[in-house]
């Protein structure tokens, strides 16, 4: 990418996005739903009572595989447990149209790239979110 700028928000959510075995599209599309929905911004009396949505957000959708690395053992991690590339690619991607189609903008990073993320943590909120038995 040479330095150049592929995806950029201001206010929302920056989401790094990894999948593993098993991961598909009903599961991401309950991710999608569940980021759109969380309340995590603050409303007018400092509450978090507002969702991305809510404050007229975008997110930055970051396909990262790292995020699957096991670290249990040595000192290289092992990504077996990240998804497929072709797998991860399309699931991101769905990830992505369904924030879409919940009415967010959204811009991404370049799946497979060696990328530079910068960001700004404007409030209390770090989350991880997988999917359980029941997909979310």
């Amino acid at each position: 990418m040479d330095g150049a700028v592929v995806g950029a928000i201001e206010r929302g959510i920056v989401a790094l996005v990894g999948t593993t075995t098993g991961d598909d599209e009903p599961i991401a599309r309950r991710l999608a739903e569940r980021v759109a929905g969380y309340r995590i911004f603050p409303d007018e009396q400092g509450k978090t009572n507002l969702s991305v949505r809510d404050i007229g957000g975008a997110v930055l959708v970051v396909p990262q595989f790292t995020l699957y690395a096991n670290t249990n053992k040595g000192t290289r991690p092992s990504f077996v447990r990240a998804g497929d590339p072709t797998s991860a690619d399309r699931l991101v991607a769905r990830f992505r149209a369904d924030l879409e189609a919940l009415g967010l903008p959204t811009a991404a990073g370049v799946f497979g790239a060696d990328m530079k993320v910068e960001l700004v943590n404007d409030g209390p909120f770090t989350i991880l979110l997988e999917k359980t038995n029941d997909a979310g």
